[in-house]
């Protein structure tokens, strides 16, 4: 009678495992978890379709930053600035492809079920638009075959969501079809309150815009745009702030900063080591670097009031909507710092 039941309750497992893609023996295999920061790398560098590695104890506290990079197909995992696991994903199919930006997690969901597609089973859903765009477990063919969800390892999956919280950032770059790096769509896919997607609101003769009534509390996230010489201030993925900038940086990269805590107690801004980037992880910003973004004082002064360990910026050549043909002006200008 046991072995009847432990027998129907494996092939239950089974069929849900299949419906996700995966079979038993690659749910089992596809992960692992690496001792050591030389043996993470290793790892992380040479993983196939369907496989991730997971290392917590390199960066055991601190805020947390998943980076997709729809290019290479790979989910990066960052906390306090440092990367403590990789996975490879399934993103949007030609005709569903996966809307670059930077999102939050507006929802969690352990046992979610579509309300497109059939009830289909997406296990620990994280929701980044309320459109149906979501991080969850699902099929890993070593391409893009979605519709639209960024796919993850089921076990890896399960890991990712014990871990994050609501309102973490999540950044989404580069293009499965073409292998481009950055994306000429706008990067910003904010939020009203509600979960309402909103239009973005390029400024109109004014230097800047400040409204953190919108979202009073969160953590932020600041997107510097080269493209567009702009900078755009999100809390919770709703747009707070945004304003004129002079950003000299030749750089044609994307590269993540987050505020975060030192051994000595105080905030420091780290890079985050993106892929094609790994050698700036961990590295605090220097003065060089800070001196290559001017806005003007008074929003500097108002954005540096709301900063927080786990804050994060974006570096980026893409667009944040900017209307064409604005003339850039810059008052009172200073060199932001920590």
């Amino acid at each position: 009678m046991m072995t009847g039941l432990i027998r129907r309750s494996f092939a239950r497992h089974a069929i849900l495992l299949a419906g996700l893609g995966l079979g038993p023996q690659m749910a089992l295999a596809q992960g692992d978890r690496a001792t050591s920061p030389p043996e993470f790398a290793r790892r992380a560098d040479n993983l196939k379709p369907g496989q991730w590695v997971w290392a917590p104890q390199v960066s055991p506290t601190g805020p947390l930053l998943v980076y997709v990079d729809l290019s290479r197909q790979i989910a990066t995992v960052y906390r306090n600035g440092v990367r403590i696991a990789v996975s490879t994903i399934s993103s949007g199919k030609e005709g569903h492809e996966t809307p670059t930006g930077v999102f939050t997690i507006l929802q969690k969901d352990k046992d979610h079920r579509s309300s497109l597609y059939n009830s289909a089973p997406m296990p620990y859903q994280q929701r980044l638009t309320w459109d149906g765009v979501a991080l969850h477990a699902g099929g890993l063919p070593g391409y893009p075959e979605s519709h639209g969800c960024i796919h993850l390892p089921y076990k890896f999956s399960q890991e990712l969501f014990a871990i994050t919280s609501l309102g973490a950032t999540v950044v989404v770059q580069g293009n499965a079809a073409t292998h481009m790096r950055t994306s000429q769509a706008s990067l910003l896919s904010p939020v009203n309150a509600k979960g309402e997607l909103v239009k973005n609101e390029p400024l109109q003769g004014e230097e800047y815009r400040w409204q953190p009534a919108l979202a009073p509390s969160g953590p932020l996230t600041i997107i510097i745009s080269k493209k567009e010489q702009r900078i755009v201030v999100l809390r919770n993925g709703t747009e707070i702030g945004r304003s004129v900038a002079q950003i000299n940086d030749a750089d044609p990269g994307s590269h993540v900063i987050t505020l975060s805590t030192g051994n000595d107690g105080k905030p420091h801004w780290l890079y985050v080591g993106l892929p094609g980037h790994e050698e700036d992880a961990n590295n605090v910003v220097d003065e060089a670097v800070l001196n290559r973004v001017r806005v003007p004082r008074d929003f500097y002064e108002l954005v540096r009031a709301q900063l927080k360990p786990g804050a994060t910026i974006l570096v980026t050549d893409s667009s944040v909507g900017a209307s064409t043909g604005e003339r850039l002006t810059i008052m009172d200008a200073v060199v932001p710092a920590p």
